[in-house]
């Protein structure tokens, strides 16, 4: 190995192509359903989405629609005209022999996304995205697809409707891919046209090259020149933000090393093994040529330029964020992880009608979420328990309960159990205790722990907060924490 070759300054050039699962009732080019998930295998085709002779396409105007809301939130240009072509290739999982997709005429083309990445705004730009069917699926028996002894093929999925967004290659680590995938999925669940929940219904295809650094031009990427010169490795059957970030940082590793070994790197296609954490290879990587693309003549040219001005799209993450941020006062972070989700945003907006903003935000954001996610629960799973929530957080304002046991014992109880918060209080006698009672208390653990009132006259800090978790035992927990903090100081400053 020479030392020129293991001195190299290489930097990473990566593209993504996503492909997005719209949220339809029924497939693309056919009225078979997209509710597939628990369905026996090859039970949701037909003779269209199966490709057999004389079927012809119908376009899906649902997919149509979610495609041109997709467009005008991530500000692309949606051509007066646009049409289909054939994508020809052979796979198992594809029936017809070829995939109806889009070519030259997308029906969204270039467009960006702005991301957040070690606190700085990046612009991601797009190529395009466009509309195509999906294949079938392989489900590889007895390992992964280098070891399986066998496959087998459910056609099911085959005609689904996707979107598939190509980035320009614009990445350069991947945590910005990370951010950017995060960033795009909000974006997709606000305007109602995906769905996370749905097997498959994001997936990633990640393009990645390694180039020398003189091949850029300052903080900018790479000349078109070096593009083109580069070897591209494409990666694919990546199905998470992390697998992404995974697979990309095992083939950073796996090609730097490659070249600073003075060795070339393959222009291939590699599958991404998540069990293993590393990439295989698959075949050679095809070229555009390779794909024969001829236009799909069973499908008349689209004219939708208009239904850009015609469709409407919700208020989207960034927009709704600034919003919370001047209309309820909420810090950058709060506001972030409020809009993260739409129905978060949608469950905090719901609150703030009954709630002071901070009160919601503090419950929502932190206490109901934090306790969700110990669960692995989203709030759609108990959408339909708002009253119950919004009766807990009543119940601390009205200081009716302490903080400590609402979200202690109340909020815990009410998901293990499906009780009402009045019915966790009174079956674990929560109610505040009385102002006597509190006294009382103090009064038994000054008596009680002379060695810890002798320390809190010593100054040491430590003492005073020993004095208030014996009061809250003796009240078992039903005493407010600051007004047994001021009674205790008072009576211990006689």
């Amino acid at each position: 190995m020479s030392m020129q070759a293991a001195e190299r300054d290489l930097r990473a050039v990566i593209g993504l192509e996503v492909h997005v699962q719209l949220e339809t009732d029924t497939k693309i080019f056919c009225g078979c359903s997209t509710d597939t998930e628990d369905a026996e295998p090859n039970t949701h085709t037909c003779p269209t989405c199966l490709g057999l002779p004389g079927a012809l396409p119908v376009l899906n105007e649902a997919a149509v629609e979610a495609a041109v809301k997709l467009g005008k939130a991530l500000h692309s240009e949606i051509p007066e005209r646009t049409r289909f072509h054939r994508k020809n290739y052979f796979y198992p999982d594809l029936p017809k022999g070829f995939q109806i997709t889009q070519y030259d005429d997308p029906i969204c083309q270039g467009g960006e996304l702005e991301i957040s990445h070690r606190d700085e705004r990046r612009v991601i730009e797009l190529e395009r995205a466009h509309l195509e069917e999906d294949p079938g699926s392989l489900q590889h028996v007895g390992g992964g697809i280098e070891t399986a002894t066998h496959t087998l093929v459910n056609y099911n999925r085959a005609g689904t409707p996707l979107m598939e967004i190509v980035t320009k290659p614009d990445f350069r680590d991947p945590a910005e891919v990370r951010a950017f995938l995060a960033k795009l999925e909000e974006v997709l669940e606000y305007l109602g046209v995906y769905d996370s929940a749905r097997d498959g219904s994001l997936r990633v295809d990640a393009n990645i090259s390694m180039m020398d650094a003189e091949a850029f031009d300052g903080d900018g990427g790479p000349s078109e020149d070096a593009l083109a010169e580069a070897n591209r490795t494409e990666v694919k059957n990546i199905s998470s933000h992390k697998g992404a970030a995974d697979a990309l940082s095992f083939e950073i590793s796996r090609q730097r090393n490659l070249l600073k070994r003075g060795r070339a790197v393959e222009q291939e296609t590699r599958a991404w093994n998540e069990a293993s954490g590393s990439t295989v290879s698959m075949r050679s990587k095809e070229e555009e040529k390779d794909y024969r693309y001829f236009r799909e003549a069973d499908i008349p040219p689209l004219e939708v330029s208009d239904w850009k001005e015609r469709i409407e799209i919700p208020e989207l993450p960034d927009a709704r964020r600034e919003r919370f941020r001047e209309e309820y006062g909420l810090s950058a972070e709060a506001a972030s992880k409020l809009t993260s989700r739409k129905a978060v945003a949608d469950f905090f907006e719901e609150m703030t009608d009954r709630f002071d903003a901070d009160l919601a935000a503090a419950w929502v954001a932190d206490t109901i979420l934090g306790e969700l996610n110990y669960r692995d629960l989203e709030i759609a799973d108990v959408e339909d328990r708002f009253d119950d929530f919004a009766r807990l957080i009543e119940l601390v304002d009205e200081d009716e309960i302490t903080t400590k046991n609402a979200e202690e014992v109340v909020l815990r109880r009410m998901l293990d159990d499906d009780m009402t918060p009045d019915e966790v209080v009174d079956a674990e006698d929560l109610g505040k205790t009385s102002g006597g009672e509190v006294e009382a208390a103090v009064e038994e653990a000054i008596e009680e722990n002379p060695d810890a009132v002798e320390d809190y006259h010593a100054g040491e800090g430590g003492a005073l907060n020993f004095l208030v978790g014996q009061v809250m035992q003796k009240t078992q927990g039903s005493a407010d924490p600051g007004d047994v903090n001021q009674k205790l100081r008072e009576k211990l400053d006689e």
